[in-house]
């Protein structure tokens, strides 16, 4: 199956959190979208890998995507090593995206930074022809995506890119609210963390907000690119 757009993340809900409504609004225009999470998100103080997994599933179906995934790489301790590079490189060609999402390049949680670096080598890497992946025994085909973003977490990051989604906001909260045992809820038992105080739910709608106001949009999200894109027309860039 050939994808549009192919989304990676260091943990579930990465994605949900800061690129979601931009996810939404070209599968509602007939794109096809996946996400291919690193990591089971193990590490995470509240729920369990189990958990996030149906949750993530259930963020899944929210958003439209005709691909999930987990390479299950090891949250908190997976590398820039060509182990980690392979088994990117073998999403990459088995999907053959025209637009990979990657992790913002620094960011609060370490596994961020360190999932944008991987990321932008094994796309580049995944367009060599020595370098040989596989499934079920056949050699996959080269194929080295168009275009990388990186989207935006929990630190500022000036955006190179901010899309509109203000008509898909509430459906991208709609998909972060999927992971019930992450976030603010005022009868869990669970440990209180950076992302389940309910000032963390106002923060992702203030980040919209102000990214929005960059262009005159209710809601954006932002984006920094990896490399500039190649255009024919100025008019292209807009």
């Amino acid at each position: 199956m050939k994808l549009d757009i192919l989304a990676f993340a260091a943990h579930p809900d990465d994605v949900e959190l800061s690129c979601a409504g931009s996810i939404i609004a070209e599968v509602q225009k007939g794109k096809t979208a996946g996400i291919i999470d690193l990591t089971q998100g193990e590490l995470g103080t509240r729920g369990s890998a189990e958990i996030r997994f149906k949750e993530a599933e259930t963020a899944a179906k929210i958003m439209g995507l005709s691909v999930r995934e987990n390479l299950n790489l090891g949250d908190g301790t997976f590398k820039n090593s060509i182990t980690e590079q392979k088994a990117i490189i073998t999403a990459i060609r088995k999907y053959q995206p025209d637009i990979v999402l990657a992790n913002a390049i620094t960011d609060r949680h370490p596994d961020h930074g360190k999932g944008a670096a991987l990321l932008r080598d094994a796309c580049f890497l995944s367009g060599l022809q020595k370098i040989e992946t596989s499934i079920d025994s056949s050699i996959q085909k080269i194929w080295r995506p168009r275009l990388l973003l990186h989207y935006i977490q929990s630190q500022w990051i000036n955006p190179d890119v901010v899309m509109d989604i203000s008509h898909t906001f509430d459906k991208k909260m709609e998909a972060v609210y999927a992971y019930g045992t992450q976030f603010h809820n005022p009868n869990s038992n669970e440990p209180k963390t950076f992302i389940s105080s309910p000032q963390f739910l106002k923060l992702l709608e203030a980040r919209a907000i102000e990214l929005g106001n960059l262009q005159g949009f209710k809601y954006a999200e932002g984006f920094t690119m990896a490399y500039p894109p190649g255009v024919k027309s100025l008019e292209n860039v807009f």
